[in-house]
């Protein structure tokens, strides 16, 4: 099987038995696919194998090795554990480091043609299921998941069309606003949601823009949908500024935590494990907000 990828192609002779994810997400596709990675990265040291409620079961009593945190790679622990397949789908790995893993073992970078981090969840679904020699057993899950937002769609046709943005604020004074193209909003946008031009344009290419709360005119939308903690919350709830903005007057904005039911990290992972996982919890915070 060959697979091609933003540094290349990479042909796969046989069947992968050790797999190692560099990919944030990765992992969940794999598993899916009845495969548990023997190596895995840490997000933000929150060891995704043993905390997010929708791939626990399928680790069971096997987690993987941590060989790194978000893009840094432990190339030591990575080649001990002898794996023949590294995937890094969801991810921002380096043309050096590309080069220096495929030393070690086949090695399947991003999706060509998308920037890091926001290639489609279909398109890096696709890539690991060929890489593992599972296309067809692939296109069966892709096929559940979009059912599931055409379901969404079907029972809300009035969100079709209505703007929505996503961001988080991550200090006093200072907020994140995520890419069209970031897995959270493209979670949204598969529900019928669509995103403005100015949001577009404060993005353009990049996939996060860091603003002040000065520029919450950017986030202004039929849905504002911020993710973080009950006390960055708090805290902007009770900011004079953010106060002054329509979404918050109208109450059409939803805070999404990270942590407690891993909201958050379920639309920040988009998965084929998790995007089930998020809808049943998203859906009927959206519909309570009229």
């Amino acid at each position: 099987m060959t697979v091609e990828h933003k540094y290349g192609s990479t042909t796969i002779e046989s069947e992968p038995k050790k797999v190692v994810t560099l990919g944030l997400s990765d992992q969940d596709a794999v598993l899916a696919l009845g495969v548990k990675p023997v190596g895995s990265v840490d997000w933000f040291k929150e060891q995704p194998y043993g905390k997010w409620p929708w791939a626990k079961d399928k680790w069971g009593s096997a987690p993987p090795q941590i060989v790194g945190e978000r893009d840094e790679y432990n190339v030591e622990k990575i080649a001990a554990l002898k794996p023949d397949l590294i995937i890094a789908q969801y991810s921002g790995m380096k043309k050096e480091q590309y080069d220096t893993l495929s030393k070690i073992a086949k090695v399947v970078a991003q999706p060509k043609g998308h920037e890091d981090y926001q290639a489609p969840w279909q398109d890096m679904t696709k890539q690991i299921g060929k890489a593992l020699g599972k296309s067809a057993e692939t296109e069966k899950l892709i096929a559940g998941i979009d059912a599931r937002f055409k379901a969404v769609r079907d029972e809300h046709p009035e969100w079709k069309g209505r703007t929505v943005t996503v961001g988080e604020p991550y200090e006093p004074g200072k907020f994140s606003a995520f890419s069209p193209k970031d897995p959270k909003v493209i979670f949204l946008t598969e529900m019928g949601f669509t995103t403005s031009d100015r949001y577009r344009a404060a993005l353009g290419k990049e996939n996060i823009a860091d603003l002040s709360f000065e520029r919450f005119d950017v986030m202004e939308a039929d849905r504002t949908v911020w993710l973080g903690t009950p006390d960055t919350e708090k805290a902007l709830k009770a900011d004079p500024l953010y106060k002054k903005t329509k979404v918050n007057q109208e109450k059409r904005d939803l805070f999404l935590p990270y942590d407690g039911p891993d909201i958050g990290a379920a639309l920040s992972f988009n998965t084929v494990l998790s995007i089930p996982y998020a809808i049943d919890q998203v859906v009927p915070m959206l519909e309570a907000i009229k």
